[in-house]
């Protein structure tokens, strides 16, 4: 997944009036403010109630569901084998927003205060905060991405990271 797909993907849902939130690797070379590796995919949260909007919209550009593990996650991929990963979120009255986990009783939990701005390639993006980005880097073995990701947020931010 290229800088210009995410772009191309952001104008896309940007013109289908939903809100999406950078997450992942791109979140946070999103928050940095530069690409330092090479991305799969295209982690974006979305609003659980525009899900079937987000769904059109992608569909039309030509992807197609290949996962369903709703209501925690699913995944589209284009013919081509770009994916996006999209997470649903529920948002409730003070901005905040919680996404289902495979521990019902325990769901992810967004604050008001995650939802950002970065870059990429220089254009403004809607992504998680780097706190955010630590907080779903907790809690299983971590991949050689996760471990440079993780670098990176403390290089720019000096955020503390457990790994």
């Amino acid at each position: 997944m290229t800088a210009e797909d995410v772009l191309s993907v952001l104008a896309l849902l940007r013109r289908a009036e939903v809100d999406v939130w950078v997450g992942g690797g791109w979140g946070i070379d999103a928050l940095i403010g530069e690409q330092t590796r090479d991305h799969r995919d295209l982690d974006l949260m979305h609003r659980q109630d525009q899900e079937a909007v987000v769904m059109s919209a992608l569909s039309e550009a030509g992807f197609a569901e290949t996962l369903n593990w709703r209501p925690i996650r699913f995944v589209v991929t284009a013919p081509d084998g770009r994916e996006i990963d999209l997470h649903p979120l529920v948002f409730v009255d003070d901005g905040s927003a919680v996404q289902a986990s495979p521990e019902p009783k325990r769901p992810f939990l967004y604050p008001s205060s995650c939802f950002v701005t970065g870059t990429v390639e220089g254009t403004p993006v809607p992504c998680l905060s780097a706190e955010q980005q630590v907080y779903f880097h907790q809690g299983y073995e971590p991949t050689d991405r996760d471990r440079h990701d993780m670098t990176q947020l403390r290089r720019v931010f000096g955020i503390a990271t457990h790994f």
